[in-house]
């Protein structure tokens, strides 16, 4: 499914209504979708829904959406923020038709009327403003926000569900079931933004401080960049796509997109009922010191659980018997180490098994070392010429050369290694996956954290372009891109991954879909949401404070036959 920017959205539908899909049948089924969402989660019969009305098409929207709610026997009051013509405006007239109430903010003396209105409701549309805005909010259309906050917390609004989902494309695993009225949710009524809260910028996801937080936000046709940004994306509850068909040919030049179960489900490499070992694949995992015995761990068994035939994990011989008693399933290549950490002589002993393994994921828990990371440049130097100082005098040696490294995932401290290395690109594969979150992505950029996360989607399909590698950009909504172009959102955000250990699980099942033929972006892709969904299982069951990586390496198998039962 496509992402796209708020200039993208606009030229799609302007030529949808140029090729005879109008503009007013796209907002009669973007109203009929929002009812529809709201009726599936809230028994609307008899019960007081509040639509606040702006004066674009956003506010069309809601008037539609207001028509299909009184018809299915809600008690609607349409808060008009300026007067529209019903002689120009036809879902105004047909609103007026219905009988449904309506009320002018022109009209209403102190916001009186409205503050009654927000403290009786059961639900309240926000229709006021989409993808058109401009921040910071001004004048009436602040104020009045402001006042409905202020009412809604003067009724004890409680903490908001904060579940998000793509329903067009994922179904609710744990959709919100939202019975009887206000009173069953402490109080407070239910909160619906149409296409996202007003105040929320759709390009950047900067949200005004006068936004009100929704529990359900439905937007049209494809999400916006937005809606993966933060604070905004923090402010919209459950997000729904909804189908107001659009010709998705309009949408093909779009880069962007959100990673969907479909597209997943198409990318994972068959399993043939007459497959062996190889058939899947083998994966070499270097990992692991005597400080991070547990990244060893979870990167190993991250991929026997994402679908390797065999799985080798490389790690000094001081940590073998600690990883090995919990790992059973892989085998082991031990490796010289210096105080538990691995040598610089560990590249030849490494060396002689490379041509074995059809995939290679370097750096989960190695440490900084010095010896480690004269390992390192080691393996990825290939043993070329190279220089080295005799007191004052500089000697060029020689090493026999490497055998070629296999596709290649490089992780945590084999990433901070990088960084302190020159011309690091160059010593890399082309189309490496490099998995860093946005301090090591700083690192590697010598730029801030700040930097790195105003504008995510750009700055990895930036250095995606510049190094020639793939980049998985961690975080809430992981990004992932590729030198030409390709980027893709997985779309999960769960503070219960904020935890160490959970980014070794990623490498791992990466790694793994390497080794069984995947390319570097689908691969780096399907993982990232597998991971994504194996988190969003761990946190229905356990919270996502309890949540530890073993949750989420344990739930690697429900979500992968989630994804292909499905």
């Amino acid at each position: 499914m496509k992402v796209v920017t708020v200039d993208e959205m606009r030229r799609i539908e302007a030529a949808s209504d140029a090729a005879g899909h109008s503009y007013a049948a796209m907002m009669e089924r973007a109203g009929r979708a929002t009812a529809e969402a709201v009726i599936s989660r809230l028994d609307v019969r008899e019960r007081r829904i509040l639509v606040l009305v702006g004066p674009g098409n956003n506010g069309g929207d809601g008037l539609v959406a207001a028509r299909y709610l009184g018809e299915a026997g809600a008690d609607v009051i349409c808060y008009l923020f300026k007067l529209r013509d019903p002689a120009e405006d036809e879902n105004f007239y047909r609103v007026q038709e219905q009988r449904l109430g309506i009320v002018l903010a022109d009209e209403d003396e102190g916001w009186r009327r409205l503050q009654q209105f927000v403290r009786e409701a059961d639900a309240i549309v926000d229709g006021l403003l989409g993808t058109g805005t401009r921040l910071p909010l001004r004048g009436a259309l602040a104020e009045m926000l402001d006042l409905v906050k202020r009412t809604l917390v003067s009724r004890q609004q409680a903490p908001r569900a904060d579940l998000i989902s793509l329903t067009a494309s994922l179904p609710p695993l744990f959709p919100p079931h939202w019975g009887g009225g206000s009173e069953a949710r402490g109080g407070r009524p239910f909160i619906v933004a149409v296409d996202g809260p007003t105040g929320l910028e759709y390009d950047s996801g900067a949200l005004d401080e006068a936004a009100i937080p929704a529990d359900l936000t439905v937007t049209f046709a494809y999400p916006k960049r937005g809606h993966f940004c933060f604070p905004g994306a923090g402010a919209l509850g459950e997000l729904v796509v909804a189908d107001i068909g659009v010709d998705p040919a309009l949408a093909a030049d779009v880069p962007l997109e959100v990673i969907t179960l479909a597209m997943v489900r198409e990318w994972l490499p068959p399993r043939p009922p007459d497959a062996h070992k190889g058939t899947f694949g083998r994966a070499l995992i270097v990992a692991g010191s005597v400080n991070y015995t547990g990244a060893a761990y979870l990167a190993g068994a991250a991929a026997t659980r994402a679908g390797a035939g065999l799985v080798t994990l490389a790690l000094p011989t001081a940590i073998h018997g600690v990883v090995a008693a919990r790992l059973a399933e892989a085998t082991y290549l031990l490796l010289p180490h210096e105080l538990g950490v691995i040598a610089a002589g560990a590249a030849r002993v490494l060396a002689e098994r490379l041509e074995e393994y059809d995939a290679l994921l370097l750096g989960p828990g190695l440490g900084r070392e010095r010896g480690t990371a004269a390992f390192v440049d080691s393996l990825l130097s290939g043993g070329k010429r190279r220089q080295r100082h005799v007191g004052f005098v500089s000697v060029e040696e020689s090493e026999d050369a490497l055998p070629a490294l296999p596709p290649l995932v490089v992780d945590a401290d084999g990433l901070n290694i990088l960084a302190e290395m020159e011309n690091w690109p160059e010593r890399l594969p082309a189309e490496s996956i490099l998995t860093p979150h946005p301090g090591e992505m700083a690192r590697l950029m010598g730029c801030t954290i700040g930097d790195v996360q105003a504008d995510r989607v750009a700055t990895a399909q930036s250095q995606a372009a510049a190094w020639g590698q793939v980049i998985v950009l961690k975080g809430a909504y992981t990004v992932v891109a590729a030198p030409d172009g390709r980027t893709a959102i997985e779309p999960f955000a769960n503070p219960g991954l904020a935890k160490a250990g959970t980014g070794f699980v990623l490498a791992g099942a990466i790694v793994a879909l390497c080794a069984q033929g995947l390319g570097a972006f689908e691969a780096a892709a399907t993982a990232a949401f597998i991971h994504g969904l194996s988190g969003r299982l761990a946190r229905a069951e356990i919270g996502e404070a309890g949540m530890v990586a073993g949750d989420v390496l344990a739930r690697l198998p429900q979500a992968y036959q989630h994804i292909v039962g499905a």
